[in-house]
């Protein structure tokens, strides 16, 4: 039975800065990259992360756009586990300046040092179609509903 929700899930991520992207290569080649959710987790199930153009993730993302991400959040101070989320869902490309200006962050100049006005930058928008967590005392499948 899945104890949290959509909006608890959210507000886990929010301490978690780096995930692990995952994308099929083909020919049952699986490359996995660390990527940061740039503190953008008002989670509604789409996660978004900023990228060059002109790299392998976007190229597999092209051909096939399933992917996953995975993040870790350490132990609590008193020893608790912490959580492990998983997520599979669609990734989809998007090149519009406004969508660059909706989830863009001053943390991120350290990677794009021009801003939105960075040459081939591409934000990657995935879409969960499934989350799973464990956190040491229970586990849960959310499975999220949009409604556009």
């Amino acid at each position: 039975m899945t104890s949290l929700s959509l909006e608890d899930i959210s507000s886990k991520l929010k301490k978690i800065d780096f995930c692990m992207l995952s994308t099929n290569g083909g020919s049952g080649r699986i490359s996995s990259r660390p990527m940061s959710n740039n503190g953008d987790v008002e989670y509604d199930g789409d996660t978004w992360f900023f990228s060059f153009e002109d790299t392998q993730k976007v190229t597999e993302i092209e051909g096939i756009d399933s992917v996953s991400l995975t993040f870790t959040a350490p132990a609590s101070l008193l020893g608790k586990p912490g959580i492990f989320i998983a997520i599979e869902g669609s990734a989809t490309l998007i090149r519009e300046k406004s969508a660059f200006e909706e989830h863009w962050v001053a943390d991120l100049e350290r990677w794009f040092p021009e801003g939105i006005d960075t040459p081939g930058l591409v934000l990657i928008k995935v879409r969960a179609s499934t989350i799973e967590y464990w956190d040491g005392e229970e586990n849960g499948v959310i499975t999220p509903r949009f409604t556009a």
